[in-house]
Order: structure tokens, then sequence, then C-alpha cells
């Protein structure tokens, strides 16, 4: 039981540290979320008064073709990290659009990548939070019931201990007394 207390209470500060980093993490994945969002909202607000010449932008114009990403690794958790987005272009013929399109398409481009990133950025986020969750409630597990309980079970095996063995001497004692006594 001392060497499982031992144990618990080395990986104690090493559990804090990693809930310390995860929930940092996390605040700052969010202010970057709420950056973009900020940036993506402005972007929209910005164009809101071309609102009527989207409706001749061709549908099909720009389609995803590839999300790049990379594993990242924060204090054992495997998030994913944005790196870029690879769009796939529908050949237009710019002769019959009208002369906005080429300026539309960079500008749809741009938004479509903002809010990709802030997407992945939420997932983020919440893996995050639900391992700093989790960590959470370990650290509680190991400082509220674990840790008590071993020292309790420790202190109740000591005394149990100490009383066998005093009446371990007082049985010798009297055991001699009698011995001699014959």
């Amino acid at each position: 039981m001392q060497k499982q207390l031992k144990v618990r209470l080395d990986a104690l500060p090493v559990i804090r540290y990693k809930e310390m980093v995860l929930h940092a993490e996390a605040e700052k994945a969010k202010r970057e979320m709420t950056a973009l969002e900020t940036t993506l909202l402005n972007k929209i607000n910005q164009y809101e008064y071309m609102n009527r010449l989207w409706q001749e932008f061709p549908q099909d114009a720009v389609s995803v073709k590839e999300i790049k990403t990379c594993l990242k690794n924060i204090a054992g958790v495997k998030v994913q990290q944005f790196e870029d987005v690879v769009f796939e272009m529908k050949p237009l013929v710019l002769f019959n659009q009208p002369f906005w399109v080429a300026d539309g398409i960079a500008l749809l481009c741009d938004l479509l990548r903002l809010s990709i990133e802030k997407q992945l950025l939420v997932i983020k986020t919440e893996s995050l939070n639900t391992a700093r969750k989790k960590t959470t409630q370990k650290v509680n597990l190991y400082e509220k019931v674990q840790v008590p309980g071993y020292l309790i079970a420790i202190s109740k095996i000591k005394k149990f201990m100490n009383d066998e063995e005093s009446l371990g001497k007082a049985t010798q004692k009297i055991m001699k007394k009698r011995i001699l006594s014959i």
C-alpha cells in the first residue's frame, strides 16, 4: 500500500501540470478561434453590399479538394493542426462571366479557408477541454479519494500491527511468569 501511495503522490504533480498545460492550450485555441471568427465576420460584412451580385456567381466554380492538417501532441493529447486547403477550380470562361468573378473566386477561397481553419480550432478546443476534464477528474480522484484512502488504510494497518505486537509481548510476559512460577 505504501508503494501504491508513493506512485500516486509521485504522479500527482505531473497530472496537475498536464491539466494546466491543457487548460492553457484550450484557452489559446479559443482565443484564436474568436479572432478567426471576428476576421471572418468582418470580411463577410465588408462585401455585404455585393449580395445581389452573388446570385450571378457560378455555383460550382470552387470546391475544396483537400484539407491539409498535421497531428500535434499537446500534453499527450493528439489534435489536428491546420496547415492549408487545396481548392479545385472549375474551368470558367471569364469572357462570359461578369468582370468581378475572378475577384469573387479569390474572396470565396479566402472565406472558405478561414471557415475551415475556424472549424478545426473548434474541434481542437473541444478535444483539449475533454482531455482537461478527464485529467481534472484524475487529479481529484487521487487527491480526494485514493491518497486519503491509502493513508487511512496504512494507519489502520500500523495500529493493528502495533496492537498485535503489544499483545504478543504481553502474552510472552505472562508465559514467562507462569514458567518462572512453576
